[in-house]
């Protein structure tokens, strides 16, 4: 099964809209991201229907950031993006008659569950925002308050 990129994808194109400082069009995003420029309107959307991003059309248009990144956590880029499944990865047979498979299943449900929550969690609201370029010009995306990686 292919993973859901589109978070990660999202942030690239986030960082990337910043540093420019106005419109970015699609095709520049896509080029930056090596995807198709339909891919970028698709999952853009998503951002402009909650209001993180706007567009415009036209020769001076493009995908403009709505809202202070320093307030957008990974929880509400997850929730816009329709709250993709955290893993790729399931039972072989969701109703197996094998009464081995059964428990196999039983078992594997219950670690994905467990992981996935556990995965959520570090999504919530509070403590992940997305700031904007420090003083050096460094974009920094925060998983835990205080937790930064300098790329």
């Amino acid at each position: 099964m292919k993973r859901d990129s589109r978070l990660s994808s999202v942030l690239h194109a986030l960082l990337h809209m910043a540093e420019q400082g106005g419109p970015v069009t699609s095709e520049t995003l896509a080029q930056c991201m090596n995807t198709n420029p339909v891919v970028v309107r698709r999952t853009m959307g998503l951002l402009r229907e909650v209001g993180i991003v706007h567009s415009a059309k036209g020769h001076t248009g493009g995908w403009t950031i709505a809202s202070d990144l320093g307030t957008v956590t990974l929880r509400q880029l997850h929730e816009a993006l329709g709250e993709p499944a955290v893993f790729a990865i399931g039972n072989r047979n969701e109703t197996p008659e094998c009464l081995v498979e059964q428990a196999v299943n039983s078992v594997l449900d219950d670690a994905f569950a467990e992981a996935e929550h556990c995965c959520s969690s570090v999504l919530k609201p509070s403590p992940s925002p997305i700031s904007p370029p420090t003083s050096r010009g460094v974009m920094r995306i925060g998983v835990k308050q205080g937790n930064y990686h300098d790329p």
